[in-house]
């Protein structure tokens, strides 16, 4: 029997809601549309934010505390609700799902590790798809540096993974060139990350909290561990599909 392709799937919290104030069932089912079409090929795990997004369709918070902990407080109630989203819909693709919350100080200890890795084995090797999102309640490191791009990369390195995919709200990397001349033209293919961080122009995403700056940073640690990644228009239809058969633009990190 072939190996199944071992994919880290990241989708930030611009992808989830497509652009717009709350979470698009659509795009989970987009995403679980086209699993269900390369089950027998790829093993998925995915890394989702979109917690803080869910919880803000419904719940405003009234306090006199920091910012950061009111959100971790929508972190709180948003996250079952996210998991319940992606089970209810991925059932009716025919997939398992299940959910692993990580801090990022779970990277530094090695039992922790080993249990990482030993548990999503587990999972993955009996059919059913982790997604995995930072513990926000008790841990700031999303909230505060970078929509869970580090948290996939690192996660991406610990499971050994194929290939990282890094869905976002373009068409990969464009030139710095072409953005000034209002006509983005993708940077299609690179090896060196010190080409692509020159053409970085710096900017924010609405509901996410990383940019492009903390994806490059993602794709240095995935590289680090020889794994290649693909950032790719997550807000397109069929955009893993797409990006295998080479007919959308996107950026590939080799």
């Amino acid at each position: 029997m072939n190996k199944k392709k071992r994919i880290l799937l990241k989708i930030g919290s611009n992808t989830l809601t497509k652009e717009t104030n709350n979470i698009s069932r659509g795009k989970i089912e987009d995403i679980a549309n086209q699993i269900a079409k390369l089950k027998d090929t790829c093993e998925f795990i995915i890394v989702s934010s979109g917690a803080i997004a869910v919880a803000k369709q419904f719940v405003k918070l009234e306090s006199k505390q920091e910012d950061v902990f009111v959100k971790q407080a929508l972190a709180s109630i948003g996250q079952p609700h996210l998991i319940r989203i992606y089970q209810e819909i991925f059932r009716e693709y025919g997939l398992l799902s299940s959910q692993c919350l990580l801090s990022y100080s779970d990277f530094e200890k090695q039992q922790s590790k080993i249990n990482i890795v030993n548990t999503i084995n587990v999972l993955v090797n009996n059919n059913y798809i982790p997604i995995i999102n930072e513990n926000d309640t008790v841990a700031t490191d999303e909230i505060q540096f970078g929509d869970n791009d580090k948290l996939a990369a690192l996660t991406a390195s610990l499971l050994d993974v194929d290939l990282l995919i890094i869905a976002t709200n373009t068409n990969g990397i464009y030139t710095k060139e072409s953005i000034k001349n209002k006509k983005p033209k993708t940077i299609e293919e690179v090896m060196d990350l010190g080409v692509l961080q020159q053409e970085v122009v710096s900017s924010k995403s609405t509901h996410g909290t990383g940019g492009m700056q903390s994806k490059i940073e993602a794709a240095s640690l995935a590289k680090n561990a020889n794994i290649e990644t693909w950032i790719v228009n997550g807000l397109e239809d069929n955009f893993i599909t797409n990006a295998f058969d080479n007919i959308v633009p996107f950026t590939k990190i080799k």
